[in-house]
């Protein structure tokens, strides 16, 4: 089972708080750093800091050796597809080929009008992400001279250079919760499928359908890495996972500890680290190839030697 950790620095993280994670996060094996890609704070109070994704995932690669960085996701309302093509292609040449991208619809409203950015309708937002998904790996796949002509974007007689470090290309992650149309674009575009807000006995369920999706797409569903997102909610004993969960319960801006732990389809794993794990290795069981531990308390660093401490105990 590999591991990986996601943070969320929305959370008014600053730049030496994200250094230590992606440090610390590399010294406990972890194999890729994923972040958030926000641009306003949230939860709590909004005017807070919150960085680039991109310009931070720049300086982290030259702060790392080892560690692969990227994000889950980016909304493509964001930035235009060769925009994003360009930086990330740039990124990947930087750091010798440890980054990823991720791609979404993006949801949250008021961060992009507070931010000036146009936000359109859910199905519109959906076509901006399929056409991105095929822009940037045709950026980065298709020879000299391609054109791609859709109904948000066209792209004429391209002449992309430098082409990616890594050979065939970039990975290129689709969030989904599960739906049809996430799983067709997982399958079509995609080299990497996570889920999200999906429990482990959904996430059985899910792959299944993903892997007859990918049948009737013509891919081998072996191609793409699937992983699940989940949320921790972790001691060391009884007393430091009470701490920890009372902490997110106030800063998440939940009701109760009971309504953590059903929160998000009941994808947390929560209490000590051999509770925790009945909860990963049921991910596992369920058959995906890789757990993203999803930590909302960023500021909390020893919280990472913990969660790496609990990844390498659940892949022995």
């Amino acid at each position: 089972m590999r591991f990986a950790l996601m943070i969320e620095p929305q959370q008014d993280v600053a730049w030496s708080t994200h250094v230590e994670i992606a440090q610390r996060a590399e010294a406990a094996g972890f194999e890729i750093l994923y972040r958030s890609d926000h641009y306003e704070s949230f939860p709590g109070p909004a005017g807070k800091r919150t960085t680039d994704a991109w310009a931070t995932i720049a300086g982290l690669v030259h702060e790392t050796s080892s560690l692969r960085h990227g994000t889950m996701v980016s909304p493509v309302t964001y930035r235009h597809p060769a925009n994003v093509a360009k930086v990330v292609a740039t990124i990947d040449e930087m750091s010798g080929g440890r980054v990823e991208l991720g791609l979404g619809a993006g949801w949250n409203e008021i961060e992009h009008s507070r931010h000036g950015l146009a936000f359109y309708d859910r199905v519109t937002r959906l076509e901006m992400m399929e056409e991105q998904f095929q822009i940037v790996r045709g950026f980065w796949n298709e020879d000299p001279g391609w054109s791609f002509r859709g109904k948000h974007y066209t792209v004429e007689d391209t002449q992309y250079a430098p082409k990616p470090v890594q050979q065939p290309g970039i990975p290129l992650i689709m969030g989904t919760v599960g739906v049809p149309r996430g799983l067709r674009a997982a399958a079509r575009w995609s080299d990497h499928l996570n889920l999200n807000t999906v429990d482990p006995e959904g996430t059985a369920e899910v792959l299944g359908r993903f892997r007859e999706t990918c049948a009737a797409e013509g891919r081998d569903p072996g191609e793409v890495l699937t992983s699940v997102l989940c949320a921790v909610a972790v001691g060391a004993d009884r007393t430091e996972a009470d701490r920890r969960i009372a902490t997110l319960v106030e800063t998440m801006e939940f009701e109760s500890a009971a309504s953590l732990t059903t929160e998000r389809g009941g994808s947390w794993a929560v209490g000590t680290p051999d509770q925790a794990a009945g909860t990963i290795r049921a991910y596992a069981d369920a058959g995906v190839d890789m757990i993203v531990l999803q930590d909302f308390l960023p500021h909390d660093l020893d919280y990472v030697d913990l969660l790496g401490a609990l990844a390498k105990e659940c892949a022995a």
